[in-house]
């Protein structure tokens, strides 16, 4: 994938490395090393310059950004795809349940990076499959996808500090007592079990999940939930330990009478755009199997 980004010099990064600037503006070493083996990487005035050059007020920096690669062993595969947002550094979409994010021993070719390849492939353009906020095969709903080095880059570390925010919705059995609350209880592997957590007070990690109570009907409660840490079946886990699990749990409650995959829903994402900086926030109703258990 192909991308050139122009900075114009602001005063306060006068007299800087060009290295030292791009890291500024949240570009990793690893970027910075790759972009070095890329033609006419960084340029001004249309000339190509050293990554030691220093920067003077009112210059305006070219980066080009040269990727020729495909991501291996993602094999382009036709499939509609719910694109929410796309522009030249991200781009959003809605995965259904029952897609993977990304090949794996049993779903070599029906995964989303399969339909991303076959997307980008469609184009002639090549294709790194960077995913930032992956979600269960069985989860529906909002996935960013980054489409350089550079945004994918930006973007995992805005992850990593929680400067990416995301709501989920779930459907639940019963009526919650606290129709607001925060379910603080540590997490850990299921002793001989190489998928399933469980909460584990001794030797579990710590997970904080805060929910609220947005419907209650039928016997079930449609809550949005908030990760203040990222915990492997975080949500999942914390419904069914304080007795209210997720309806159609294959794993921590399998009853599927009324949903056929765990009832859970990535509804929300904002974060700021891993090159402009703006305010991003994107939004995806409640998929029809999660919203005809409320209203039928």
């Amino acid at each position: 994938m192909n991308r050139t980004l122009t900075y114009t010099i602001e005063n306060e990064y006068n007299g800087i490395t060009i290295d030292k600037y791009l890291k500024k503006k949240g570009y990793s070493s690893a970027n910075i090393t790759a972009l070095k083996k890329m033609p006419n990487n960084v340029m001004i005035d249309d000339e190509w310059v050293h990554m030691n050059r220093k920067l003077c007020t009112g210059e305006e920096l070219v980066v080009n950004i040269s990727e020729d690669e495909s991501s291996e062993k993602i094999p382009p595969v036709e499939m509609p795809l719910d694109i929410v947002y796309e522009d030249g550094d991200i781009i959003v979409v809605n995965k259904p349940a029952g897609l993977s994010i990304h090949p794996s021993l049993n779903h070599y070719e029906d995964s989303l990076a399969n339909g991303l390849a076959y997307y980008y492939e469609n184009q002639g353009k090549p294709f790194i499959f960077r995913c930032a906020n992956r979600l269960d095969k069985n989860t529906s709903g909002l996935t960013v996808i980054a489409k350089h080095l550079v945004s994918g880059s930006i973007l995992s570390t805005a992850v990593k500090n929680r400067e990416f925010h995301r709501e989920y919705y779930a459907i639940v059995r019963g009526t919650l007592t606290d129709k607001i609350g925060t379910i603080d209880a540590p997490i850990g592997r299921v002793p001989g079990d190489t998928i399933a957590r469980q909460v584990d007070l001794e030797n579990g990690e710590r997970a904080i999940t805060h929910y609220q109570v947005i419907e209650e009907k039928n016997g079930h409660s449609l809550v949005s939930i908030h990760l203040e840490t990222g915990r492997t079946h975080q949500i999942r886990v914390h419904f069914k330990y304080i007795g209210h699990p997720l309806i159609g749990d294959d794993i921590y409650n399998p009853d599927f009478e009324y949903m056929k995959r765990h009832a859970l829903h990535s509804h929300k994402i904002s974060f700021k755009h891993p090159i402009t900086g703006e305010e991003l926030e994107f939004i995806a109703p409640l998929p029809d199997d999660m919203s005809s258990v409320l209203n039928n």
